[in-house]
């Protein structure tokens, strides 16, 4: 699968767990069940993979934690807050470059609406 075909895969899962619970549940809880989807469908993936940051001669291991990992292609970071703030898109771009990733999605679950959550943020693709 290509970033697009993760991200629409992802994208359903995420519509049928807010379909299933709606909004107002931790954001720890949106990250189990969605896991859960994943590890049914057989889909690679890792949860709270720490991502290495690297400056001059130092290496940190865990630079930052990503939610989730899809296919190594597809950076997934979960909220459940009143309103995403610009730090929210920009800290997910970051971990794009971090990472090398191209693609992510930021996805408030926290809403009416899931379509109103979601945010697709693109790193050179």
């Amino acid at each position: 699968m290509n970033e697009n075909e993760v991200a629409t895969f992802a994208l359903d899962i995420a519509f049928n767990i807010h379909r299933k619970f709606g909004p107002g549940l931790f954001e720890s809880v949106y990250e189990e069940v969605f896991c859960y989807e994943l590890s049914k469908k057989e889909v690679l993936f890792t949860r709270q993979q720490g991502i290495p940051l690297m400056h001059e001669d130092i290496k940190l291991e865990a630079g930052f934690r990503a939610d989730v990992i899809i296919d190594n292609k597809v950076i997934v970071k979960i909220k459940s807050i009143e309103a995403l703030a610009n730090i929210h898109y920009k800290q997910l771009l970051t971990y794009l470059k971090l990472s090398g990733l191209k693609l992510g999605l930021l996805i408030n679950f926290n809403v009416v609406l899931l379509k109103d959550g979601i945010h697709r943020i693109a790193n050179k693709l």
